[in-house]
C-alpha cells in the first residue's frame, strides 16, 4: 500500500506583508510576479511510513521522504505524542559493530530526490515510549524542517524482528 502525505510551508512573512500592503484605496491590482520571482513553497511527502511495534522503551519510524522542490529540505528534529522524545539517527560501523547514533545536521532530502529511512540505516528514533506501540497502531509524527516549517504524518505500527543495532556509547539503551 502506497501512502503519501504532503505539507506545504507558508509564504515568507515579507511576501505576505507586501501582498497585504498592495490592497488599498482603489489601487489597481498588482500584476502577478513572474514565476522565477515567486517564493517556492517547501513540499515534503513520505511514502510507506511505518513504526516498529514495541512493548516499551523505544522504537523507530521508517519510510521514504520525498522532496518535490528544486531546493534541498533538511529535517532537523521531531516530536510525537507516542514518544517522550525523538532523535534523528544513523547507523554506522564502529570497530566492526553497527551502532546507532544521532545524525549530525539532520536528514537532507535532495532537490527532486528522496531520503530513505530504513532499519539498519537512517531512521526516526522514538524514545521513552509512554505506552506500547502495537501492530496496526497509528503513530503521529511531526518533523521540524530547517527554517522552521513542519511536516506531519501518520505511521502504522508493524511487527519487525531485524535491525537490533547498539547505541553509540552515551546515547541511550540497547533497543
Amino acid at each position: 500500500m502506497l501512502v503519501r502525505r504532503t505539507v506545504m510551508a507558508a509564504l515568507p512573512l515579507a511576501a505576505v506583508t507586501v501582498l497585504a500592503g498592495c490592497a488599498g484605496q482603489n489601487a489597481p491590482a498588482p500584476a502577478a510576479a513572474p514565476a522565477s520571482a515567486r517564493p517556492a513553497a517547501a513540499s515534503l511527502t513520505i511514502t510507506d511510513p511505518w513504526v516498529k511495534a514495541a512493548e516499551k522503551g523505544m522504537t523507530a519510524a521508517f519510510g521514504t521522504l520525498v522532496n518535490d522542490t528544486d531546493a534541498p529540505i533538511t529535517v532537523v528534529s521531531g516530536t510525537s505524542p507516542a514518544a517522550g522524545r525523538i532523535e534523528l539517527h544513523e547507523v554506522v560501523d564502529s570497530d566492526g559493530s553497527m551502532v546507532m547514533r544521532p545524525k549530525q545536521g539532520g536528514f537532507v532530502v535532495p532537490p527532486r530526490g528522496t531520503h530513505q529511512l530504513q532499519p539498519g540505516g537512517d531512521h526516526i528514533m522514538l524514545m521513552d515510549l509512554p505506552k506500547a506501540v502495537r501492530p496496526g497502531d497509528e503513530v503521529q509524527v511531526t518533523l521540524t524542517l530547517q527554517g522552521g516549517g513542519t511536516f506531519r504524518f501518520t505511521a502504522v505500527g508493524k511487527d519487525f524482528a531485524g535491525a537490533r543495532e547498539d547505541y553509540h556509547p552515551g546515547h541511550g539503551d540497547k533497543e
